[in-house]
């Protein structure tokens, strides 16, 4: 690889890294929060939800908007947001607080330093025949923010409070925002790389609305975000309501991010390899199998590390696939947007999951009903998967003139 693609890659995984791992810390503030502000867990649910929605609904404008002028000034802008948002929630002392600071601010921030657009943009600038390896190795670093930050967030939650820990937050995050100088680029074809894809990105919008394949992948992707969300979300609140301290909510987010750390370069080299489509529907076979049995036998702590460990390791490996499954069928000239719309489904499965979760959990005391729906939501993407055309779209040449 090129030294421009190396520090494409650094960057953004250094940016993944934390932006990631903010995300995934999430749920460590649910509780506290919500006690101190004297709230139900379904206010913060809400606001975490609003976060999901906002950040999958301008995720394809993001795109859109990093392919005509460049990605650069998108990931910049997405810094200072998260640290408006990060700032509004350390002074929150109200649920508008708490929807402006956690929905909005970083719900907009999250289209501009997460997968969708970091994965584009390191897919344009490496070959064809290793990208699927790359975009794993690259989407396993947000996993590794999962790992180191979800302690060391949990350790200012212990010793300064939440109010501190955003914070802290907010100055990390307003730090990387010099690294947007490494991942400047548009889509228009004069990088390092050759990239394929219509010549336009209407002709490209206009491709993927009327071809099936990319509408069962918006499907798919729906469900890894209900699981993925449900989980970072919620899980910390399901141990303490079974009665369990807080280090094993801590433990068991890190262990699913080492589980998925492997997992997702593992999955990421198979996808050159092997069918992605094949892969995607074992995973979410997989993961419907796993939510099973966590129901079937009694919670404890064991349980819950077994627990985690196997669903960890079925956790973002369908990132590399499925990015590189849309970049296989339409090319990767406007990845970002095109990825960006089916992200959007993926965070739209997100909302629900943290919205419902915290719904039925204030109504009922329980989330039976959640591990239900996730089960059977497993069985149907892997159904959806199946029918899907992995081959390279076929395009009409332009008639050369006469």
């Amino acid at each position: 690889m090129s030294k421009r693609a190396i520090l494409v890659i650094a960057a953004g995984s250094i940016i993944l890294l934390f932006g990631m791992g903010l995300r995934y810390s999430f749920g460590l503030f649910l509780k506290p929060v919500s006690d101190t502000l004297m709230f139900d867990i379904g206010v913060f649910s809400l606001a975490i939800a609003i976060q999901n929605l906002l950040w999958g609904i301008s995720q394809p404008f993001a795109g859109a908007i990093a392919e005509k002028y460049g990605s650069g000034k998108v990931i910049a802008s997405a810094g200072v947001l998260h640290v408006i948002g990060l700032v509004i929630l350390a002074n929150a002392d109200g649920a508008g607080d708490l929807y402006a600071g956690a929905g909005v601010f970083l719900g907009l921030a999250g289209s501009g330093s997460t997968f969708a657009l970091i994965l584009a943009v390191v897919a344009r600038n490496v070959p064809a025949h290793i990208r699927s390896t790359v975009l794993g190795l690259t989407a396993a670093t947000g996993t590794l923010g999962q790992i180191s930050m979800a302690p060391m967030t949990q350790y200012f939650l212990s010793n300064i409070g939440w109010s501190s820990t955003f914070i802290i937050w907010a100055v990390i995050l307003g730090a990387l925002i010099p690294l947007a100088v490494f991942l400047t680029g548009k889509s228009d074809g004069s990088g390092p790389v050759a990239v394929d894809g219509a010549g336009s990105l209407t002709l490209a919008l206009n491709e993927v609305r009327r071809h099936r394949s990319f509408w069962y992948l918006n499907a798919g992707f729906f469900v890894c975000g209900f699981h993925v969300m449900f989980i970072m979300a919620h899980f910390p609140n399901f141990l303490a309501s079974e009665g369990f301290p807080e280090w094993l909510a801590v433990w068991a987010i890190a262990v699913i991010g080492v589980a998925n750390m492997i997992s997702t370069v593992i999955v990421g080299w198979l996808g050159d390899r092997y069918s992605k489509k094949y892969l995607l529907s074992g995973l979410y076979l997989a993961r419907a199998a796993v939510f099973a049995l966590f129901l079937m036998v009694p919670v404890s702590v064991p349980s819950v590390l077994i627990f985690v460990a196997a669903i960890g390791s079925l956790w973002l490996a369908t990132v590399p696939l499925t990015s590189g499954l849309v970049g296989q069928i339409y090319g990767v000239r406007y990845l970002a947007t095109l990825f960006g719309i089916v992200f959007m489904s993926h965070q739209f499965g997100s909302f629900c999951a943290v919205w419902l979760g915290g719904y039925v959990f204030d109504a009922t005391g329980s989330y039976d009903l959640i591990w239900q729906i996730s089960i059977a939501l497993g069985l149907i993407s892997a159904l959806f998967h199946l029918p899907i055309a992995e081959r390279p779209l076929t395009r009409n040449p332009t008639p050369a003139p006469a």
